[in-house]
């Protein structure tokens, strides 16, 4: 789950609360005998839900990339015994973690994409611009790239780029020079510095309601961590493995998540593709998933009253056929 990084890190007594928690599982519809994969299990709320929901005998297969979250959710799920199955894993690798475990099809999928109140709240992993840490942002600790290696080593031009798509930055050009300025001088290492030589490139006035850096540091995880990538391919996945029946659904947080759960929901519920004026279908093409959210299932004003950090949530699903 995707979180206001100020109210994460400002609020000492903030915990993690699983975001959108029962209308996502209510989409899911769990039952007993059925088989679901969470792809994101985090503080592990969702995945607990379908076990409560899919009692007696229903199954959850939990996935996260980061071992912290792996760990964290063995310990607090191990009350249902084998019913949990829990293993590190990108959900973009989904399919390949089925068939390892011998599963061919599950009855839904939930994927709660983006970064979680854990990351937010350790400053050594580098997610946030409030507190100073190391300038990483991997989700996979044992990943190859960080953010320093983009900030220091990417062509200005590139690393605009990243900022205009992944961010939609609109001083993408002048944040990129203004780095690539401080770099000059010597390694940015810190998320302390990037969020300084970003700041500086904005006026002081009028004061912003968010932090200067917040679409910066955004780009920045968005790329080390190649989520869009990942949310394409998980789609993908999902539609592969659900059975007739099963239903998949999606929890993001920004434009860029949304847009592409939409379009694919959209594209694999459309039936023939063949010009109007054709008098017989010759593509064959049938819809493969019916969609069930016309438009994204958002956060009650309970919820964000509670929760500010589920304001931005969008919920969508969709049904194979």
């Amino acid at each position: 789950m995707d979180l206001n990084p100020q109210s994460a890190i400002r609020n000492p007594r903030l915990e993690h609360v699983t975001v959108l928690l029962s209308e996502a599982v209510d989409l899911l519809a769990p039952r007993s005998g059925g088989v679901y994969l969470d792809g994101t299990l985090g503080g592990g709320g969702h995945a607990r839900e379908i076990l409560l929901r899919s009692s007696p005998d229903g199954v959850v297969v939990g996935l996260d990339q980061d071992a912290d979250a792996v760990e964290r959710c063995r310990e607090s799920m191990a009350e249902f015994g084998s019913r949990a199955i829990i293993r590190q894993a990108n959900f973009r690798n989904l399919r390949a973690v089925l068939s390892g475990l011998g599963i061919p099809a599950v009855d839904g999928v939930l994927l709660d994409v983006g970064v979680s109140w854990f990351h937010l709240r350790d400053a050594e992993r580098g997610f946030s611009f409030l507190t100073d840490g190391p300038l990483d942002m991997r989700m996979d600790a044992a990943g190859t790239v960080t953010a320093a290696e983009l900030v220091n080593t990417l062509p200005r031009q590139e690393l605009a780029h990243i900022l205009r798509e992944y961010g939609e930055e609109h001083r993408a050009n002048a944040i990129a020079k203004a780095i690539e300025r401080a770099r000059s001088q010597g390694e940015i290492t810190r998320t302390g510095q990037l969020a300084e030589i970003v700041s500086r490139v904005f006026p002081p006035y009028p004061p912003r309601r968010v932090h200067p850096a917040t679409l910066t540091f955004q780009a920045l995880r968005i790329a080390v961590n190649d989520e869009l990538g990942a949310l394409r391919e998980g789609l993908e996945g999902a539609l592969a493995v659900l059975k007739p029946g099963g239903r998949c659904a999606v929890i993001s947080f920004h434009s860029l998540e949304d847009r592409i759960v939409k379009q694919f929901f959209v594209e694999h519920a459309k039936g023939c593709v063949c010009p109007p004026k054709l008098p017989v279908c010759n593509c064959g093409r049938t819809p493969e998933l019916a969609v069930l959210t016309k438009k994204p299932v958002m956060a009650s004003e309970e919820e964000v009253a509670a929760n500010p950090a589920s304001r931005s949530a969008k919920l969508r699903a969709a049904e194979k056929r």
